[in-house]
């Protein structure tokens, strides 16, 4: 398994709790392919550089997970149905050089 961080924007209009609903399901969807959450890091509520379905912030998370390789693309198409989610960034962490 590749280990993946997710930066995810969600919605302004949700409140607390269903921000925390919607980033616990991410993570149910994680463990239903195979993986597993490593780290959530809930960074808050940020302006965004320009309107996106015309919001102009978002609350932004990120989330450190392990993924198997095949499972990434249809991981990738639950994020894009979640209606909640506004915007994602989905990138493999790589490994650090040792100097």
């Amino acid at each position: 398994m590749k280990t993946y961080e997710l930066l995810a924007i969600f919605k302004p209009n949700l409140d607390a709790e269903e921000v925390d609903k919607a980033i616990a399901k991410i993570g149910e969807d994680v463990v239903e392919f195979g993986g597993n959450v490593e780290s959530t890091d809930k960074i808050g509520r940020k302006k965004l550089a320009f309107d996106v379905q015309n919001f102009r912030d978002g609350f932004f998370t990120t989330i450190v997970l392990a993924l198997p390789a095949d499972k990434v693309a249809e991981f990738k198409r639950q994020l894009r149905l979640n209606d909640n989610v506004l915007r994602t960034m989905f990138l493999e962490v790589s490994k650090k050089a040792s100097v």
